[in-house]
C-alpha cells in the first residue's frame, strides 16, 4: 500500500506527474535514439542501387507534386500475401535516396514498388490519359494534361544539388552534365553512352511516343525505373549488421 499512496500523490499533482512523464519520455527518447549516432550507417547497401538519373528525378517530382504517394504506397511488407502479390518485400536501401520516401499503409490502388517493367510505355499513357480504358473498375483521376505539358529540365542541375545537400551522392560530373542526360534520356537519336555510364541501366527511349519531351515522359520514365535496380535472384541479405 506504501507504494500506491505515493502514486495517489503523483496523480493528484499535476505538475508533478507532467515533470516525471517527461522524465520518462525523455530517458525513453534517448535509449533508442542515442545508439544510432554510433552506427557509420543504418541501411544495409545493396548492389545495384544508384541515384535517379535527371529524366527520373524530375518525373519523381511529378510523381510527388501529383499526389500519387496518396492513393499508392511503395512498400511490399514482409507477408506471404504482400510478397506472393507484389514480389520481394521492400528494403530499406531502395528508398535510400528517396525525399521524402513514399512508404505507407494506404492503398486506394495497389503498391507500386515493383511497378518498373510490369506494363509497357503505351499502357501507361493510356492509363494515365483515362485509367477507365484499361482498369474499368479504376477510380483514378485522368492526368492526359501531363501530355501537353512540355518540359526542358532547365532546373534540373539545381534540383540535384540541393538533393546532394541532403545526402544524395550526386558528382560535380553528373551536375555539370544533368540537362545533357535529361534531355538525351528520352531522345531515341541521341548519344547516351555518357548517361549510361553515369546511371547504369537507365532507360532510353520516347516514353511518351509524341515528338517534344513532357512531363508524361519524365513520369513514365521514374515508374518504369521503380524496383528495377536490384537484382533479387542475386540478392543476399547481410545479418551481420
Amino acid at each position: 500500500m506504501g507504494i500506491l499512496d505515493h502514486h495517489k500523490k503523483i496523480e493528484k499533482h499535476a505538475t508533478l506527474l507532467l515533470v516525471l512523464s517527461f522524465l520518462v519520455v525523455t530517458i525513453g527518447g534517448l535509449v533508442q535514439i542515442v545508439p544510432l549516432f554510433y552506427l557509420q550507417n543504418t541501411i544495409e547497401e545493396v548492389e545495384g542501387m544508384r541515384p535517379y538519373a535527371p529524366l527520373e528525378l524530375a518525373g519523381r517530382e511529378i510523381y510527388v507534386r501529383e499526389g500519387c504517394y496518396v492513393c499508392h504506397s511503395q512498400m511490399v511488407r514482409p507477408m506471404r500475401d504482400e510478397v506472393e502479390r507484389y514480389g520481394h518485400y521492400s528494403l530499406a536501401a531502395e528508398s535510400m535516396y528517396d525525399h521524402p520516401f513514399q512508404w505507407g499503409s494506404k492503398r486506394t490502388g495497389p503498391d507500386l514498388a515493383r511497378l518498373g517493367g510490369r506494363y509497357s510505355d503505351e499502357w501507361h499513357v493510356a492509363h494515365m490519359r483515362n485509367p477507365r480504358d484499361v482498369v474499368p473498375e479504376s477510380i483514378m483521376p485522368p492526368y492526359a494534361f501531363l501530355l501537353d505539358r512540355p518540359i526542358n529540365g532547365e532546373h534540373i542541375a539545381d534540383l540535384m544539388s540541393t538533393y546532394r545537400i541532403v545526402g544524395v551522392p550526386y558528382t560535380e560530373e553528373m551536375i555539370a552534365t544533368a540537362r545533357e542526360d535529361f534531355l538525351a534520356q528520352a531522345d531515341p537519336e541521341a548519344d547516351t553512352s555518357g548517361l549510361l555510364e553515369r546511371y547504369h541501366d537507365a532507360q532510353t527511349r520516347n516514353f511518351d511516343g509524341q515528338p517534344q519531351l513532357t512531363e508524361m515522359d519524365a513520369l513514365i520514365s521514374y515508374m518504369q525505373m521503380i524496383g528495377t535496380l536490384v537484382d533479387f535472384d542475386t540478392f543476399v541479405r547481410d545479418d551481420s549488421r
